[in-house]
């Protein structure tokens, strides 16, 4: 069920943060000091989305400072729906750009909370938090940013069960332990919420030499996880069922790298996974009521379901358990199966959970299409 959350603080005392590994220092490095702005990527893998951008997300891009859109660099946009009056959390912000883009979208009764491990990227982001919150017109911060690692949330002062949404873009597969980012994630998020991300992932367990290759970290592309490990993953940590939204092929136009890369193949895609009861809700009826914020006409909740105002749609349990636990609840009527059907009742297109085989879907359905997605080699200007 969506609730509503008044304003909250970031944990006033934060503990010095000590890597337990190498790679903390190298990704503190590599996105503090190598890069200082987008232009400095060596690949593409961390650019632009090819997808279309809704007019009002466009409109909240617009009013993010320039100096916090250049140095970020994250997958282009990672923005669920139906987010007002959340409590969300961002995994590795960065200068936050997407902080204060979900700052417009949560309103002021919302609240953003933004953590990264890179002190120059959190400084960027708290020096312009007082220019964003007077251009939204709010009277107090909606806003605020935390300096830790995305695998230790608890020593970072995140409490249980406290945020409703937990967005992340780009950022997972630079963690060298995501077992616990899962972990961590699942531990915050209330019952009912969501991890809404947008990764890269391989068409295969990596070799050691690709792991090692600091550009290829660096570049999101060294930390890829397999596929196929998320879905195991998700599972033993307690989530539901990763939901596969979005997938693109990944481009590397960089011969030294795609040489280092060899036959291994990439794709961006987005996966949403909830924190919801697992097998306790049977396949029922749905009908979207349209009344989710640029979504009035449809709502595409992931690459199976796209559910249209007042046309019934047959769910399955697992979407059913999603649909009745979470804040979309309040969206939806729900039936028993076999109930009174309207005239455009349909049946749900078969689930797919690999993001290469629904490429080769979108490529088939549209040719060019499946290129890009949220690592392309558009320019950043193209989310604007």
């Amino acid at each position: 069920m969506k609730t509503q959350t008044t304003a909250q603080t970031c944990p006033l005392q934060i503990v010095d943060f000590v890597s337990t590994s190498d790679d903390g220092w190298r990704r503190q490095d590599y996105y503090g000091k190598v890069l200082k702005k987008t232009s400095d990527l060596k690949s593409n893998a961390c650019v632009a989305p090819t997808k279309p951008v809704p007019a009002f997300i466009s409109q909240a891009v617009k009013k993010v400072h320039p100096e916090v859109s250049a140095r970020y660099y994250g997958c282009g946009l990672v923005m669920p729906e139906c987010l007002e009056g959340c409590s969300i959390l961002d995994l590795g912000s960065g200068s936050g750009r997407d902080c204060y883009i979900l700052s417009q979208l949560v309103g002021e009764k919302g609240h953003v909370t933004g953590i990264d491990m890179t002190e120059d990227q959190l400084e960027v982001a708290r020096t312009y938090t007082d220019y964003h919150m007077q251009e939204f017109g709010y009277k107090k911060p909606n806003v605020c940013f935390i300096q830790g690692y995305i695998e230790a949330l608890t020593e970072a002062g995140l409490e249980n069960n406290s945020f409703d949404i937990i967005i992340s873009n780009c950022v997972v597969n630079l963690s060298p332990d995501k077992r616990r980012v899962l972990t961590e994630a699942y531990r915050v998020l209330k019952d009912g919420g969501e991890l809404y991300f947008s990764d890269i992932y391989s068409s295969g367990k990596l070799t050691e030499e690709i792991k090692k290759h600091k550009v290829l970290w660096g570049e999101c592309l060294g930390g890829a996880l397999w596929w196929k490990d998320l879905l195991q993953l998700a599972e033993e940590v307690g989530f539901s069922p990763p939901r596969l939204v979005t997938a693109s092929i990944i481009t590397v136009d960089n011969k030294e790298l795609q040489d280092i890369l060899g036959l291994f193949k990439f794709v961006s895609a987005t996966y949403r996974l909830f924190k919801v009861p697992k097998g306790s809700t049977k396949p029922c009826q749905v009908m979207y009521n349209g009344n989710i914020t640029g979504a009035e006409d449809s709502f595409h909740f992931d690459c199976q379901y796209t559910f249209k105002v007042d046309e019934v749609v047959e769910v399955d349990g697992e979407v059913a358990s999603i649909l009745t636990h979470s804040r979309f609840m309040e969206e939806f009527t729900f039936q028993p199966p076999g109930g009174p059907r309207g005239p455009c009742g349909v049946k749900a297109k078969t689930g797919i959970v690999d993001p290469f085989e629904l490429v080769l879907q979108l490529e088939k359905q549209s040719p060019g299409s499946a290129t890009g997605g949220c690592c392309s080699t558009r320019s950043p200007a193209c989310c604007k």
